[in-house]
């Protein structure tokens, strides 16, 4: 017969005979589980003094053995089981120092993981605060959450300095704008986020940066800090034409392809397209990037001069300017094109992360947003474990056009 996950060995079956004794809800269960756990933590701390003394409670051997017990002091602790009240013994030197309930602490590690898992979902500070009081009876002020999220600072910041990987055969860059608080004001702060792939397809998001504006010097700033934790050549950057960016790139990586984002560039296209018109000048668009080649799209795009330009100048103004970084993917084979036409990969990463932020409407501290960035990411990453879609033949095709480039 098939053991149960849950069947339980003699000893513990014992334990459960007398744990259940009287016990007539679910209620009284919790209620001697939070005494046992009480108990329990109380004889640990008793067996901690009597290891830290040299002898037994009341033995004789303590007799001018220049230190002694000295009554305890109570504290509450809050963990799965709800608020507890523990004695916690103390010594007449004051040099007792427990393991098992270090001085200051006030709840155990499970509750500070719930506080991170519940902060990594969204929930805001007030709402993780009304959770905790109404699942366990206790009262944490959102102070001390803010305070159990800050220990996740120092792991934020090892994560943005790690070493990345060589090379990244496709990069994508994007930004994701949240309100912050600066001076009294309520302000736009921009995270920049960087993903990218790496020669076995797996995805992975490379850093954020905060800016409060665009500048080539950030942007340089940002591609300068890739370089330095390793990255040593990109193939293909995708990014949706922000200021500065390309040249940024081009300087610290000048052998990279630029691509830029053909979604971008119509919605961009059709914002001031009148409504009885937008699904023409949409398909004749798509005429231009949905070519088999680099000569067709250059001659659709010459038709829809010759149908459009004299109602939307600006559409082709813009397509012009920008020519050469749009047309990039029809340097490649389809298996490459479907990856770098669009920064879509990087998109859908930001409204995962939209979607675990939508309940802070406005962040205090830079910080603040990078601790619920971080988390978020660590939720949506633990996803990313197969490699990009058709990513074999890509790759195949990836070595064709950059073998050379690849150690």
């Amino acid at each position: 017969m098939k053991r149960s996950k849950n069947s339980l060995t003699e000893k513990e079956m014992e334990l459960v005979t007398l744990l259940v004794k009287d016990c007539q809800t679910t209620g009284d269960v919790q209620s001697k589980l939070k005494r046992l756990f009480a108990g329990t933590i109380e004889q640990i701390l008793e067996a901690e003094m009597e290891e830290h003394l040299g002898y037994e409670k009341h033995s004789t051997l303590g007799n001018n053995s220049g230190n002694s017990r000295n009554g305890y002091n109570y504290k509450n602790i809050i963990s799965d089981y709800g608020e507890s009240e523990i004695a916690v013994p103390r010594d007449r030197n004051g040099e007792f120092d427990p393991k098992v309930l270090v001085k200051h602490q006030t709840r155990t590690d499970e509750i500070e993981r719930k506080i991170l898992a519940m902060y990594a979902k969204g929930m805001s500070q007030r709402d993780i605060g009304d959770h905790i009081r109404e699942i366990y009876g206790a009262e944490i002020p959102q102070t001390l959450i803010s305070k159990i999220t800050d220990k996740i600072l120092p792991e934020v910041n090892e994560w943005q300095n790690r070493p990345l990987e060589a090379i990244y055969p496709i990069v994508y860059f994007d930004g994701i704008v949240f309100k912050s608080r600066k001076d009294s004001q309520i302000i736009n702060k921009c995270v920049y986020s960087v993903l990218g792939i790496d020669m076995d397809g797996q995805k992975d998001i490379l850093g954020i940066w905060i800016s409060e504006n665009e500048s080539a010097s950030f942007y340089a700033s940002l591609c300068s800090d890739l370089k330095k934790r390793g990255v040593e050549d990109i193939f293909i950057a995708c990014h949706d034409n922000l200021k500065g960016l390309g040249e940024a790139i081009n300087a610290v990586f000048p052998r990279t392809k630029q691509q830029l984002c053909i979604v971008h560039q119509i919605r961009n296209s059709t914002k001031f397209v009148q409504y009885k018109d937008r699904k023409k000048v949409c398909a004749d668009l798509k005429n231009i990037y949905a070519a088999i080649n680099l000569d067709d799209a250059e001659y659709a795009k010459e038709e829809f001069r010759e149908k459009w330009d004299k109602k939307y100048p600006s559409i082709l103004r813009s397509w012009d300017a920008n020519w050469a970084e749009l047309t990039t993917f029809f340097n490649y084979p389809e298996e490459i094109r479907h990856l770098i036409y669009t920064t879509n990969a990087v998109e859908a990463y930001h409204r995962m992360v939209r979607k675990f932020t939508k309940s802070k409407s406005v962040f205090p501290t830079d910080d603040s947003i990078r601790k619920v960035v971080y988390l978020s990411t660590k939720e949506i990453t633990k996803k990313w474990t197969m490699p990009s879609r058709g990513w074999p033949m890509a790759y195949s095709q990836i070595m064709i056009y950059f073998g050379d480039r690849c150690k």
